[in-house]
């Protein structure tokens, strides 16, 4: 069985054997287990107290936690479906990307990243299904930089200090590691999320981290005390599947009377009494019927960073000049959809092992792995879709008195784009056919490996704008990678630190060595300098899944914010945004982890504002 043919629409059913999809089955549909699906609501009320829409990262966290009150009627609203039974194989995560639970959004061409890809636009997977991201995002649970969070607070964002941040983390944790589980200041025990390092590790992620530690790194939790360094990933993982939202913070409340969870229902417009500025109702269509559901309190919109600004301009929140463009009533003039950030990181520089650990798909993709897995809930399907390590560390454009702030990262993979033989990985990424078969398709199938550099904290920022007044339109999204040209040397340094990594005795033990073909397009260049690698970063610059900061938190005197830090929308009454949108600079990290941690301290939040009252 190849990778490629668990792709196609997700049926992966239609190729697994009926022992393995007996096991899904029940563990997603047996209404006597706690972890099985919600309910999609059929009747709704007239009214709710609160309406929250989206119901991926955060937004799934703010419905469970507001419903903990029983007096109040809850309505979680989600454009996309059911969890797919494919999303519980940690190993299969690439197969979710491009299908129905996708929203399948494409940039804008770039011109300085992204030259490899179609069109010169990245892909950018975002979640279209209960659960959100965290049903298609490769697991990864990192929180960030204590200074990132400082940061906020130091930008006039009261209560987003780490100090003040540091508890919502822990309270959503419940962290299997025995050894992490035991730093009680760090982590938590207990909370809906499940945090573990996989089950299954290759002997490259040994190598990764002391390579790391022959460079003088600490091996270290990188969710503790400290950032820099060397790690083993941990990840959202629970026995070996998929910890999604959905599955940690809905499925065990899914009996709540006072919950209704809406799938399949594509929100239009927030309505918005003109004269008195007050949120009053949620438009959305379901399944071809049209619904207006008022609301007494509160509408929270957790739609992500790139539809929670897209609702917020169809609703009549936005730059004037833009609206003006469209037709739609201007009803708060704020920068919506402005300071968009991404981490972009490079996946184009590949090295090459004499040894059988590669991320082969006939190779972890067969029937003895699926055995293994469906009995044990181990083996090579339970990784983190081939992510198996993390490194954090300071280019020489950081000062030594800046301390644990790293601007620069590197995801370990144990294989790359040429592991899959099919359409899945190249077209994941949008590799023209031209590069991918003259650049991948001498190496596929043979034992490959990935140190990905990813910038932690992007000088460059983009926009999201409406494509038009349909709600149906994909926004248009422009992350404008490299407009800071300081980005671009940061990048160079970190690629340059993976090289310097491929040579430490760790793995040269491996017999690891660069790729050394002339990457499609940098022919002109003479290879291996400076600027034959900053031609390559351009070219296979990609996204890291981290778009953020569209709906700026900032306090009344930053005219770039749309939020306050209570995180209430300026100028509208009865509207907050809880979502990674809110971050005024992304943090140094994952930022699943970070949109959950949003979830938890808005409901907080909420709940003061009303049970004070």
């Amino acid at each position: 069985m190849s990778l490629s043919q668990l792709s196609g629409n997700l049926s992966l059913w239609a190729s697994l054997p009926s022992f393995l999809l007996s096991y899904l089955f029940y563990s997603m549909f047996d209404k006597s287990n706690p972890e099985g699906i919600v309910t999609d609501t059929q009747v709704f009320l007239n009214e709710y107290d609160f309406i929250v829409i989206g119901a991926g990262s955060a937004g799934a966290v703010v419905a469970s936690r507001l419903s903990e009150i029983s007096d109040w009627k809850v309505l979680l609203l989600e454009a996309g479906g059911q969890e797919p039974l494919a999303a519980d194989i940690p190993g299969t995560a690439a197969v979710l990307q491009r299908s129905k639970v996708d929203w399948n959004y494409r940039t804008e061409p770039q011109s300085d990243a992204c030259l490899a890809f179609k069109d010169n636009r990245c892909n950018w997977p975002r979640g279209k299904v209960i659960g959100g991201s965290s049903v298609l995002n490769y697991m990864m649970y990192v929180r960030g930089n204590k200074r990132d969070y400082d940061e906020w607070a130091a930008l006039g964002n009261d209560g987003w200090s780490y100090d003040d941040v540091l508890p919502y983390f822990i309270k959503s944790e419940d962290n299997r590691n025995p050894y992490l589980a035991a730093n009680s200041k760090y982590h938590g025990s207990g909370g809906y999320l499940t945090v573990q390092e996989p089950p299954f590790k290759t002997p490259l992620v040994t190598a990764f981290v002391e390579g790391g530690v022959e460079m003088g790194f600490d091996n270290l939790d990188f969710n503790g005390a400290k950032q820099i360094g060397f790690g083993i990933i941990q990840g959202t993982i629970r026995r070996g599947t998929r910890c999604s939202t959905a599955k940690a913070f809905l499925r065990p409340v899914r009996s709540r009377n006072n919950l209704h969870i809406s799938l399949h229902s594509h929100v239009h417009k927030i309505v918005i009494d003109p004269s008195t500025k007050q949120a009053t109702a949620v438009r959305f269509e379901k399944r071809g019927k049209i619904y207006e559901i008022k609301v007494k309190k509160e509408i929270i919109v957790s739609a992500g960073g790139i539809n929670s600004p897209q609702l917020l301009m169809l609703s009549g929140i936005g730059p004037v000049d833009h609206l003006n463009s469209f037709g739609i009533p201007v009803l708060a003039d704020l920068l919506v959809g402005d300071n968009l950030q991404d981490h972009p990181e490079t996946v184009g520089l590949v090295y090459r092992i004499n040894k059988p650990f590669g991320m082969l798909e006939t190779r972890f993709y067969n029937l003895a792995t699926l055995l293994n897995y469906t009995i044990n809930a181990a083996g090579p399907m339970s990784m983190l879709g081939g992510i198996e390590g993390a490194a954090w560390f300071k280019t020489k454009y950081v000062p030594t008195e800046d301390g644990d702030w790293p601007d620069a990262g590197l995801t370990f993979l144990a294989g790359s784009a040429a592991s899959d033989s099919g359409p899945v990985l190249r077209d994941n990424y949008g590799f023209r056919h031209d590069v991918w078969n003259e650049y991948y398709a001498p190496i596929v199938n043979t034992d490959t490996l990935q140190f990905a550099p990813w910038l932690l904290r992007p000088l460059s920022r983009g926009t999201v704008r409406l494509a038009s007044s349909d709600p149906y339109a994909a926004p248009l999204m422009d992350p404008k990678y490299y407009s800071d040209p300081k980005d671009l040397d940061t990048m160079l340094e970190a690629l340059k630190f993976s090289l310097a990594l491929s040579k430490t005795e760790a793995f040269q033990k491996l017999g690891i060595k660069v790729y050394d073909k002339i990457f499609p397009g940098c022919e002109s260049f003479v290879p291996w300098t400076d600027d034959y690698w900053r031609c390559l970063i351009r070219y296979t610059t990609s996204t890291a899944y981290h778009p953020s900061g569209t709906c700026k938190m900032g306090p009344s005197t930053d005219v770039a914010a749309v939020v306050d830090p209570q995180l209430k929308v300026y100028g509208i009454k009865g509207l907050r945004v809880a979502d990674c949108s809110i971050m005024p600079n992304v943090i140094s990290g994952n930022t699943n982890a970070p949109a959950i941690m949003i979830g938890e301290k808005v409901s907080d939040l909420i709940k003061e504002s009303w049970l004070r009252i």
